[in-house]
């Protein structure tokens, strides 16, 4: 039941960023705050017996739910940011994107050794920013629980990319 209410809200915008993309618009979920809690419900219910330190949310929209989620499992969050972003002092991973690189960052204290980090963000495609975010974590001495997102373009391949990472991978919407 939740894939179906996440499709029927979620708004296709053809040729964005680029032309050839659909991208999944997820902004109209936020405007129904019974599917937000719905969504973050089925995020505790399907990672329910994971162990779970701490949520770190990729930056940008992986912070909407992945504090929600943290709140409701009493959990700390940890945003894991664009490079320039973060006051303290950051470890950094640089990444391949199609079109160049990006660099990501975290809080040098944002998880203890040995933590069980479960990472979110809205969507799944290629894999390629969750992959730099467990890199971090786990050089940082985190232990990559899992992974959980809103939405998953499962065309692109992502799950396969992060499945050795961890294989505990909870996608709600997948297309």
């Amino acid at each position: 039941m939740i894939t179906s209410q996440i499709k029927a809200a979620i708004r296709d915008i053809p040729d964005f960023p680029k032309p050839g993309i659909i991208f999944k618009d997820i902004t109209p979920i936020l405007k129904d705050p019974g599917l937000c809690q719905n969504i973050v419900d089925a995020f505790a219910e399907q990672l329910s017996g994971t162990k779970i330190d701490v949520i770190a949310g990729v930056e940008s929209r992986g912070f909407l739910f992945g504090l929600m989620l943290a709140v409701k499992l009493n959990v700390p969050f940890v945003p894991i940011r664009k490079a320039g972003k973060l006051p303290h002092t950051v470890k950094q991973k640089v990444y391949e994107l199609e079109y160049g690189t990006a660099t990501i960052e975290m809080h040098i204290d944002a998880i203890e050794p040995g933590q069980h980090v479960l990472i979110h963000d809205d969507l799944l495609a290629t894999g390629g920013t969750v992959t730099a975010a467990s890199e971090l974590i786990q050089e940082l001495g985190g232990i990559v629980s899992g992974f959980s997102f809103v939405v998953g373009l499962g065309f692109l391949g992502g799950k396969e990319k992060i499945a050795p990472v961890s294989d505990n991978i909870v996608v709600l919407a997948e297309y």
